[in-house]
């Protein structure tokens, strides 16, 4: 733990691994995983939900947060976004607890001394049980980008804490029937980086459930465009045996995302016609996701769902960065139409252990 953080209330990214998603949140441990098989993450660090839980207690948002929730129980849309509106204005306009604001201010400071400057970074949500084998509450919080400076972080992170109120994640938890404990949030805080190109793989064909491939899209710049559903990514599906390219869509991408010329946040912009209908990567970049796929696979032991960004600028393989990797919760039984001892053989062949089985 650096010199003046003393309280539990965040962690560097590198001491965490799968056990601590109890208290960090599944996405900040396993970055934590991936940093400790020697792949490239972007530097940060992990706010635990116990700073969630004691900013509510200091604050006195309890009975905000209680009365709101008990009008959401309509099931009313009205209701739900009026809750919303109220959990969201108290929790931006109060203060963080002293102890926490004092690790905040030594983690960044330490970012700051390792990159030589004031980084940009991404603060975004690791809700407890979001990236678990049963459930996934992947996309039902916030993620901001290109945060810069201390102040803009703690905002960010109290931000991120409000989106466990979103309408859409009040009526996601009633759906599920999620109930019991107050959720809670943590927090993962990293450098950001410039993507000339962003996307996502699966470690299996997620549509047919196929163990030997590995499932990639790709779009230019930061991965909003594509999240937001404002451009359609190029598609690959690839052998994780042989590494041919067995299907390779190419789709005009229109926009894209990038930093701001002003340093803070990010902005729209479209692609120049000439790239637009380019494949955004190449025979080397997919040969190298391939064998990202490969290794992330093999330590999870179960099928995953990766981001990715190569960085403007630079080369593989260091350009080729992971921000992100989560369990695939749903596959279809793909698999079951194999002997057991012929699925051994593709599993070994891609370097998973053999008794690997197709669900995480």
């Amino acid at each position: 733990m650096p010199s003046g953080v003393s309280g539990g209330h965040t962690r560097a990214l590198a001491e965490l691994r799968r056990s601590d998603g109890a208290a960090f949140g599944g996405k900040s441990a396993n970055l934590g995983e991936l940093l400790s098989i020697g792949l490239r993450v972007p530097a940060g660090f992990a706010v635990a939900a116990s700073a969630f839980r004691s900013f509510v207690a200091e604050t006195g948002l309890e009975g905000t947060i209680g009365r709101a929730l008990e009008r959401a129980a309509s099931g009313d849309v009205d209701d739900g976004a009026a809750a919303s509106k109220t959990i969201g204005e108290a929790m931006r306009f109060a203060p963080l607890p002293d102890a926490v604001r004092e690790e905040l201010v030594v983690r960044y400071d330490e970012l700051v001394r390792e990159s030589g400057g004031d980084p940009p970074v991404a603060v975004r949500s690791s809700a407890l049980g979001e990236d678990s084998d049963e459930a996934t509450f992947a996309g039902q919080q916030e993620s901001f980008l290109w945060v810069r400076g201390l102040e803009q972080v703690c905002d960010a992170v109290r931000d991120c804490w409000a989106s466990l109120y979103t309408p859409r994640a009040i009526s996601y938890r009633a759906a599920r029937g999620v109930g019991g404990e107050a959720p809670a949030m943590g927090v993962t805080v990293q450098e950001m980086v410039d993507a000339e190109v962003s996307g996502v793989l699966f470690t299996c064909n997620p549509v047919s459930g196929d163990p030997s491939m590995v499932a990639i899209e790709a779009s230019w710049g930061l991965g909003l465009a594509v999240v937001g559903g404002e451009t359609t990514p190029d598609d690959f599906l690839v052998s994780k045996v042989t590494g041919e390219v067995v299907r390779r869509t190419i789709n005009a991408k229109e926009v894209e995302y990038v930093p701001d010329a002003g340093g803070r946040g990010t902005v729209r912009v479209e692609v120049p016609a000439k790239r637009r209908g380019e494949a955004c990567l190449n025979e080397e970049h997919l040969a190298a996701l391939v064998d990202l796929a490969r290794r992330i696979e093999r330590h999870f032991g179960s099928h995953q769902d990766v981001e990715w960004a190569i960085a403007r600028d630079r080369t593989l393989p260091d350009a080729l960065v992971v921000l992100q990797a989560r369990p695939v919760t749903t596959v279809p039984e793909r698999t079951q139409t194999l002997s057991g001892s012929a699925l051994s053989l593709v599993l070994e062949a891609f370097g998973a252990p053999s008794g690997t089985s197709e669900k995480p």
